[in-house]
């Protein structure tokens, strides 16, 4: 929709591309829509600001950097960056990370970021919680650390481009003149400083967004659907529109899921139809534990595909977490049936990986302690 959207706004509307900002949630998505925009324009919309939260805030705050006390050069630290920080500033605060795990630390720390919740706020809405109140003091001195090696954190991304505008309010000014349309996808996933940057981005501008109440599942990490509500508040006279068709699933599968979702409150509300008919009827096993459950699952594979229903090429796993994998690997091999595993441990991930960005980073933003700590660490040293 967004795709076809921006290219009808360039095309038909006349709409210089660089004055479209269009953010969606994954590089991949970003890739791909600036792809088909460019098949249906028939030349690369060059100028036009797409991709996700993260990487058009870092594209903003390059230019910027500076009016926030950085160098244009800033680092930003991914989640072991952030966790091998707070452990050091635990250690030279005198807390001890067998009482207060780092991780549990990081993760109270990234969702008040998300929240845009400052260390007092935090530490005083939890009076009585010892976790709370170490990650309080560890957040007070994570800004100046960071700042110190010059670098951001990825929540950091998305709340200076606020601090920005905040105190430098011509520089908002630019940006709203710049960009006349803003266009939002998987709407409902936004975090508070997301909304927040979209509604001062988008104030007085043609602001459109596309989401689903009801696929909001993301609340864990910062995610607040009510956003699609302030969104009717906040921007007057917006208009809403329902698109109840879907395309990719059958009757049965929305019967389904609407007798499920219906129960949610504060739903902003729709019916979904399909013109796909037919489709088997949804099962729900209740398993002693994940082998029980790995267990069934190799058997209802081998049994469709010895009455030559489907290959097992055609079948399919779906898992919430990675950990989830090794019960129903373990199955599978003992079965003989073989399988295939998607998505393992990220490229960028890898220790290796990550060991040669920590040289690379140095040389770049000598400031930078975590990528130094890393560097001198690879390989050991006599």
């Amino acid at each position: 929709m967004l795709t076809t959207r921006i290219a009808a706004l360039i095309d038909r509307h006349g709409v210089p591309p660089e004055r479209i900002f269009a953010v969606t949630f994954t590089n991949k998505a970003a890739g791909e829509m600036k792809e088909r925009i460019g098949k249906l324009l028939r030349r690369d919309p060059s100028g036009l600001w797409i991709g996700t939260f993260h990487s058009l805030s870092a594209r903003l705050l390059r230019r910027e950097a500076e009016l926030l006390g950085f160098t244009r050069q800033f680092t930003i630290y991914d989640e072991d960056d952030r966790l091998s920080l707070i452990r050091r500033l635990m250690e030279q605060r005198g807390h001890s990370a067998k009482l207060f795990p780092p991780r549990a630390v990081q993760s109270l720390i990234s969702a008040a970021k998300n929240r845009m919740t400052p260390p007092a706020e935090l530490a005083a809405g939890a009076p009585f919680d010892r976790l709370a109140q170490v990650a309080a003091d560890i957040y007070e001195a994570m800004g100046p650390a960071l700042r110190a090696a010059n670098a951001m954190d990825f929540d950091d991304l998305l709340l200076h481009p606020l601090e920005l505008f905040r105190r430098h309010p011509d520089r908002l000014r630019a940006y709203q003149e710049r960009f006349s349309f803003l266009l939002v996808d998987e709407f409902q996933d936004t975090n508070r400083a997301q909304y927040e940057m979209i509604r001062r981005l988008g104030a007085g501008g043609n602001v459109s967004a596309v989401g689903d109440d009801d696929q909001s599942i993301y609340g864990w990490r910062g995610a607040d659907v009510r956003n699609m509500q302030d969104f009717l508040r906040d921007f007057p006279g917006t208009r809403l529109v329902r698109l109840e068709e879907n395309y990719r699933s059958t009757q049965t599968v929305l019967d389904a899921a609407n007798g499920v979702i219906a129960e949610n409150r504060g739903r902003i509300g729709k019916t979904l139809t399909t013109r796909r008919k037919g489709g088997e009827t949804v099962t729900v096993l209740a398993a002693a534990d994940e082998r029980d459950e790995a267990e069934w699952m190799v058997r209802e594979f081998q049994r469709r595909s010895a009455a030559g229903e489907w290959q097992f090429g055609e079948m399919a796993v779906l898992y919430r977490t990675n950990a989830q994998s090794r019960a129903l690997e373990e199955a599978f091999r003992r079965a003989g049936v073989p399988y295939r595993l998607v998505g393992a441990i990220s490229f960028y991930e890898r220790r290796e990986v990550k060991d040669l960005l920590a040289y690379l980073r140095l040389a770049a933003n000598p400031s930078d302690d975590e990528a130094f700590l890393r560097a001198v660490s690879v390989p050991r040293r006599g």
